[in-house]
């Protein structure tokens, strides 16, 4: 979604200017004594709307390897039931917001931010807001502490897509990079889009400063960036073409052996809207009519195939299954344990 079409908290915008407990998992991650001592004390996050909740992180085993789910904090959409979706009206709006016990006169969009743990270091899928897009927002360092995660450890990160919730996270600021040992890997067609010098003189005044924040967030990273299309990435990450929501919007597979999950990106958003209702063109979404297409064809997949999901959008810990219904899906969330399954 693009920051510049949503209503963050102004403040926020101008602003921009607990240990784990077993140490034997520790080992197996590949987390320090250092990270797990950060993990005892996680770095202050900023500060958002009333007390803090514990901290946003929760883990699960993909065969051998491991996943961590990260929350970025959230955003909050005022009056959803005019204009957030662009082919329903506010009635029909009200209706689904209230058949998910949901809020109608404002709803909170969460962030969540993908690790995977590899033979080659780890991999992060997409990198939140860098906390300069609103006081609600901005909660990864301090969640990555928590999980004893440590930024130097990435090596790569991977984009689904350029949006500012999506990529502003990748510097302070300050323009310093949050991943400093990391290279940053990028859908061509999405990378070919947004640092086009005749797409960005055409978009509107709205678009513009959405276009020089993917430059300014890439700039550090551009002797290390490496653009991909659909196929392999790495071993055991798979890139597949979900236009729609962006031009080039790409979506994993992440697999090892029988087991798979997929990272979708912004394929939906809150699955109480366009998950429930794969018809609803959000105001985010650039090509409407080409991100429903994307999404049935997806979901179709995901249900057929019984394919663990995380969506960047969703209620944390942001990962489950699809189901098919009648008139479209539901959200079944992955069953919670205390421990790593």
């Amino acid at each position: 979604m693009d920051f510049d079409q949503w209503s963050f908290d102004r403040r926020g915008l101008m602003a921009a200017a607990g240990a784990l407990a077993a140490t034997p998992l520790l080992a197996r991650l590949g987390i320090s004594p250092a990270a797990a001592q950060t993990a005892a004390a996680p770095a202050a996050a900023p500060a958002a709307a009333g007390p803090a909740q514990a901290p946003g992180f929760y883990r699960f085993k993909l065969g051998s390897r491991v996943v961590t789910v990260v929350n970025d904090g959230y955003g909050s959409r005022p009056k959803p039931t005019e204009g957030f979706v662009k082919n329903a009206d506010a009635a029909a709006v009200e209706a689904a917001l209230q058949a998910g016990f949901l809020p109608t006169d404002a709803i909170n969009i969460p962030y969540t931010v993908t690790f995977l743990e590899t033979p080659d270091g780890l991999v992060a899928f997409d990198a939140g807001t860098g906390g300069q897009l609103g006081a609600t927002a901005g909660r990864l360092a301090a969640n990555m502490a928590a999980a004893g995660l440590d930024a130097a450890r990435v090596t790569q990160v991977v984009m689904t897509h350029f949006h500012a919730d999506h990529i502003t996270g990748l510097t302070t600021a300050d323009d310093k990079p949050v991943f400093p040992n990391a290279a940053v890997i990028v859908p061509k067609a999405e990378y070919a889009y947004w640092m086009s010098d005749d797409n960005a003189a055409k978009a509107p005044d709205a678009m513009k400063p959405a276009f020089a924040n993917v430059r300014r967030r890439l700039e550090p990273y551009k002797a290390k960036l490496r653009q991909i299309e659909e196929g392999e990435v790495m071993s055991g990450v798979v890139a597949l073409s979900t236009p729609g929501h962006t031009p080039g919007h790409t979506s994993y597979l992440l697999a090892d052996g029988s087991n798979q999950a997929m990272v979708l990106g912004d394929v939906t958003n809150r699955p109480e809207l366009n998950l429930v209702n794969p018809g609803w063109h959000l105001v985010f979404d650039m090509d409407a009519d080409l991100a429903e297409k994307t999404r049935r064809e997806v979901f179709d997949r995901v249900a057929t195939d019984r394919i663990r999901c995380i969506g960047y959008h969703w209620p944390f810990p942001a990962n489950g299954y699809v189901a098919k219904t009648e008139g479209g899906y539901r959200f079944v969330p992955a069953d919670w344990s205390s421990a790593v399954l």
